[in-house]
């Protein structure tokens, strides 16, 4: 029961978080985003590392985050997208870009601890394309018990140079719906 309560909690934040933003109206039309700040080589040079780049730049105690870091890591047109159910069952997902993310997690960041990790990892790769199915445990402080659990889904895109991620949608596990064993190795 606490294990639900808790990420009953972490969706209320995350939910609150997103229906702060208001609408965008069909007459508006977004800004072309800014280039992103340049990475680091070692963030971009592997799979891995930029999935290791990606948790790392959203971990830490309570207080800011490298949001530059964190923006170079996203190719310019990237989304994040996170998903679940309302107090009703029914699924929705948001769409947030980088900017948007860093914008509403500073608040959150500056007050709570937050260090989400990868459990295990499933990776295709084609060409210039990956997918990495990544199951993620998410705690309030190094070595204490998760608050919640879920599954970052990673589209990755290689342009002869370095990785980039164009999205990252994900969906955190509930009591109803806990996530497969099979997912967890």
């Amino acid at each position: 029961m606490k294990k639900l309560t808790s990420c009953i909690f972490a969706t209320c934040i995350l939910l609150t978080c997103l229906a702060a933003a208001p609408p965008r109206t069909p007459q508006q039309t977004p800004e072309k985003p800014a280039a992103p700040p340049v990475a680091r080589p070692g963030d971009v040079d592997t799979i891995e590392h930029i999935l290791a780049a990606t948790y790392d730049v959203i971990s830490g105690p309570p207080g800011p985050r490298d949001w530059d870091r964190f923006r170079s890591l996203f190719y310019e047109s990237a989304r994040l997208i996170p998903s679940g159910r309302n107090d009703k069952g029914a699924v929705g997902a948001r769409t947030l870009t980088p900017e948007d993310y860093a914008a509403r997690g500073k608040e959150y960041f500056a007050k709570e601890g937050f260090f989400e990790n990868p459990v295990a990892s499933r990776v295709e790769v084609w060409d210039h394309i990956a997918h990495v199915w990544s199951t993620y445990e998410s705690r309030h402080a190094k070595g204490e018990k998760p608050f919640a659990r879920g599954i970052n889904s990673f589209q990755l895109m290689h342009d002869g140079s370095r990785w980039w991620v164009l999205t990252i949608y994900w969906e955190g596990e509930d009591a109803a719906h806990p996530l497969p064993e099979k997912y967890l190795k």
